[in-house]
């Protein structure tokens, strides 16, 4: 993509704005910014990582928080640096955040709504966090999106890939850098059309709650479009650990390809318990039958072990990756934890960086003033090229990895390879598409 055609797309809110007659925002500055929630008033700022400590996502949780940490790291003047040194922006130097030691407490969601607002509003009340961050569940980034919304803080969103949370869930206040269910669904549409046919029958398994939906309506329609008919969508419980009486079904079903719309343990024990019906040697329609897990993660493929052989999927990044971004995380997390990061480590990363700097050059912790630094903001060398946070809803747009389980692994963790980067203008979609619609952005809200 060309760095004009990023502008234009990254600058259409603004441009709207001042050509209705109105001077165009600037960036707030220390000494113009109004009272804010949280102000910090010592040598110290404090950050929320609220993540799945126990739940089926805990595993990605536990990821996250050594990224979090790594991050911290960085930012106070530790460690190599990481991706401070690579990213486009130079204005984080290692002296924590606009002069102020960057400190941290943390909460467990337990990948439930309620929990994950209780704990996020105790780190608001009583830590003074000025920022809140992490989940690996929509459900959970768009309860505690909708919470710092209303407390006046920025909630840079972890792990959650539902349309909803960029899309009718979207608020001023939130930020996500992953990406989500449409774009899934737009790169992996075309990788399987070629590898599968455009003449398949399809039944889902879908997680019960908002990421599930709308990932089950994305691929349903991008798979629909190319000729695949859906036989069947079936909702499963969050909580479920045994699927084996939803997958008895699809052996009469006529269906030729199986699409777990599952994450975490979810993904784990629904394809365990669908090779363990066989499913993967059956021939279905004189087609040897298919399963492809729309979500893909490093941390899903080493818990369903040899099962995700051959097996398609999407994910946000991988440690693969040999721009000199992910090389430099991939070195500073592998020197600190002894293994490769996770997308989820990844993505948290990111987002502490990507908070931390939109502070620096707006010189204040006012939520309101980092809000407007990072709507409309181009950046390169955090892992995924050329990535734009769109003004319009607060996500990022950038390329989208399909990945396959691989055949010969050469270690626990070379569990998938990169078969296709799609290109961002492939997934990129219009603010007001109809999975999207619903909801306004709104105003931030600077909080006290």
């Amino acid at each position: 993509m060309s760095n004009s055609n990023f502008t234009r797309r990254g600058m259409l809110k603004t441009s709207a704005i001042a050509g209705a007659g109105f001077a165009a925002p600037t960036i707030f500055t220390a000494s113009s910014a109004a009272a804010y929630t949280n102000e910090p008033t010592g040598s110290s700022v404090t950050l929320g990582f609220n993540v799945p400590q126990s739940g089926p996502y805990a595993d990605e949780g536990a990821d996250e928080l050594r990224a979090y940490e790594l991050a911290v790291e960085h930012l106070n003047g530790g460690g190599d640096g990481g991706m401070m040194n690579t990213f486009s922006s130079k204005e984080l130097t290692g002296n924590g955040i606009l002069g102020k030691k960057v400190e941290y407490v943390t909460g467990d969601t337990q990948t439930k709504s309620d929990a994950a607002r209780a704990s996020a509003k105790s780190m608001i009340e009583k830590d003074g966090a000025v920022m809140i961050t992490g989940g690996s569940s929509s459900g959970v980034a768009i309860a505690v999106q909708g919470l710092c919304q209303e407390a006046g803080v920025i909630f840079m969103a972890g792990l959650t890939h539902s349309n909803d949370t960029t899309g009718k869930d979207k608020k001023a206040n939130g930020f996500r850098h992953f990406f989500n269910g449409y774009m899934s669904a737009a790169a992996l549409a075309p990788v399987l059309e070629a590898r599968y046919g455009n003449d398949r029958n399809a039944y889902h398994l879908t997680a019960d709650y908002t990421w599930g939906w709308t990932q089950e309506e994305s691929i349903a329609a991008a798979t629909e479009a190319m000729g695949w008919n859906t036989v069947n969508k079936v909702r499963t419980p969050l909580a479920s650990t045994d699927f084996s009486s939803y997958i008895a079904p699809v052996l009469n079903s006529g269906a030729d390809v199986l699409v777990l719309n599952h994450y975490g343990g979810n993904m784990v024990n629904s394809l365990t318990n669908a090779v363990q019906f066989g499913l993967r040697e059956k021939v279905i329609n004189n087609k040897n039958f298919e399963i492809v897990v729309p979500l893909f993660s490093r941390l899903m493929a080493r818990g369903a072990g040899e099962n995700v052989k051959g097996i398609l999927g999407s994910t946000n990044w991988h440690w693969s990756l040999q721009d000199e971004a992910s090389k430099a995380f991939v070195k500073s997390f592998g020197t600190k934890y002894g293994f490769p990061p996770s997308q989820a480590a990844h993505t948290v990363y990111c987002q502490t960086l990507l908070y931390a700097d939109a502070a620096q050059r707006a010189g204040t912790f006012n939520p309101c003033g980092i809000a407007e630094a990072l709507e409309g903001y181009e950046f390169d060398g955090l892992g995924n090229g050329k990535t734009l946070y769109r003004a319009d809803d607060h996500q990022c747009f950038k390329d989208v990895l399909v990945v396959r389980g691989k055949e010969n692994p050469t270690s626990e963790f070379d569990l998938l390879e990169v078969v296709e980067v799609t290109p961002v203008d492939q997934v990129m979609y219009a603010p007001d598409h109809p999975m999207f619609a619903g909801g306004a952005l709104g105003t931030c809200n600077p909080g006290a």
